[in-house]
């Protein structure tokens, strides 16, 4: 027989979680609302036109190059579970500098990420940072609110919405630099110390030829002409 008092327990647990999350989705609806109403969407398109394509062809190939979801290794590879000695220190110089070499070169997504990680926990649990990015936020409301028709006037002096949002982005580098900065080197030193420590102990040799690997495409059957290409014994008979 169920309990009354579990049950009761499991249904107020569940209105509460019911009632964060709407409360979550109206605070982060009424924020999209008062974006789109100060012109949000269309201060980016203006940032993003003045771009020019041939920077934007040049940053999307980086881009989907740099974070190609194949680079990512699974937990089960960058730990090497099931092998027999996937950490252990290389004693001989040459083949340590072969190891951290190939290493980068294959984790590299995962180190980013790790390190991704590391600066968000980091942000999360530093109220001054979480403040001024929060008044950081609101200055650029203001700052859209107040170049709705396409310029803004202070003191008689009109500044259009173009040169409103560049000095508000020198403005939050400068901010962002202030109140990161502490953030950004202790997440720069432990993730790097992470992924060193990783790329000099772990023994990821057997996924070497996981780089060399060749996609074959096409008939492959009994009559495809590569499988067909005559020996040198039977050009010699």
């Amino acid at each position: 027989m169920a309990d009354p008092s579990s049950s009761g327990g499991d249904a107020a647990s569940n209105i509460a979680a019911s009632g964060a999350a709407a409360a979550i989705g109206g605070i982060m609806g009424t924020i999209k609302d008062k974006w789109d109403a100060a012109g949000g969407q269309e201060v980016i398109s203006n940032v993003s036109g003045a771009i020019p394509q041939n920077t934007k062809d040049m940053l999307s190939q980086t881009t989907s190059k740099l974070f190609n979801r194949q680079a990512l290794r699974s937990p089960t590879v960058f730990f090497g579970i099931g092998e027999e000695r996937p950490f252990y220190l290389e004693k001989s110089p040459p083949l340590v500098a072969e190891r951290i070499k190939h290493n980068i070169s294959f984790f590299y997504l995962n180190y980013m990420i790790l390190t991704a990680v590391l600066f968000f926990l980091t942000v999360i649990v530093s109220p001054s940072a979480l403040i001024g990015m929060a008044l950081l936020g609101a200055g650029w409301m203001s700052v859209i609110k107040a170049t709705q028709e396409g310029h803004m006037e202070i003191k008689g002096i009109k500044i259009s919405q173009k040169n409103a949002s560049i000095a508000m982005s020198a403005v939050s580098v400068l901010v962002l630099f202030y109140l990161l900065a502490h953030i950004f080197w202790w997440t720069l030193f432990t993730s790097g110390f992470l992924a060193g420590t990783h790329a000099l102990l772990r023994d990821a040799s057997l996924h070497k030829d996981d780089e060399d690997k060749v996609v074959m495409m096409g008939d492959l059957g009994e009559d495809a002409a590569f499988l067909n290409t005559p020996s040198l014994d039977d050009a010699a008979v």
